[in-house]
């Protein structure tokens, strides 16, 4: 009879670690998913004034400015991993039109609000990046957990499901193409 309590015992405590993890990995890919959403509402609040500062230099790149605009607004207003990974995309290909474009103004690179937001946009390009690897890394964890046994038990009877990863497409891997 003792023996069966002591196996109950150690039984239970698995089954509570193994619940515990679970709730431990899925509140860090929800805080995560809040640093990624953080430094995004960063880029979008800075986009406007790197777009006005361009617009004042190459009025004729019109429909470059729109595309930036567009996508900023697509990505607003995405929701979901997957939605938001392809309107990130979209946004990044469209600002890396409009810093080509902006290359070819030597009068707007050598301006301090232009050098002063690229270099903003760059910082926050790069913490956007880490952010996502930081989400990525966590939703790796979180999967193996759900998939590997025995916890992929656990994880069917509380409905703990994967979670999709921060991805680019294919079009994100390509140069930009500009053409004057």
């Amino acid at each position: 009879m003792i023996i069966f309590l002591i196996v109950l015992a150690i039984l239970a405590f698995w089954f509570i670690a193994i619940y515990n993890g679970f709730i431990r990995l899925r509140n860090r890919a929800d805080e995560a998913w809040s640093g990624i959403d953080v430094q995004l509402k960063r880029r979008y609040d800075l986009i406007p004034n790197v777009v006005e500062t361009v617009k004042g230099y190459a009025k004729h790149e019109q429909g470059t400015f729109q595309k930036v605009v567009q996508a900023r607004a697509q990505a607003i207003n995405a929701s979901g991993v997957k939605a938001q990974a392809e309107a990130e995309n979209m946004l990044t290909g469209a600002l890396k039109s409009l810093f080509a474009v902006a290359e070819a103004y030597p009068d707007l690179k050598a301006n301090q609000n232009f050098m002063e937001l690229q270099k903003t946009l760059a910082e926050l390009e790069e913490q956007i990046q880490m952010s996502r690897r930081y989400y990525n890394g966590v939703v790796r964890d979180y999967n193996i957990q759900c998939e590997a046994f025995p916890s992929a038990l656990i994880a069917s009877m509380f409905a703990f499901k994967k979670r999709d990863f921060f991805e680019i497409n294919e079009s994100e891997k390509q140069n930009v193409k500009v053409s004057f």
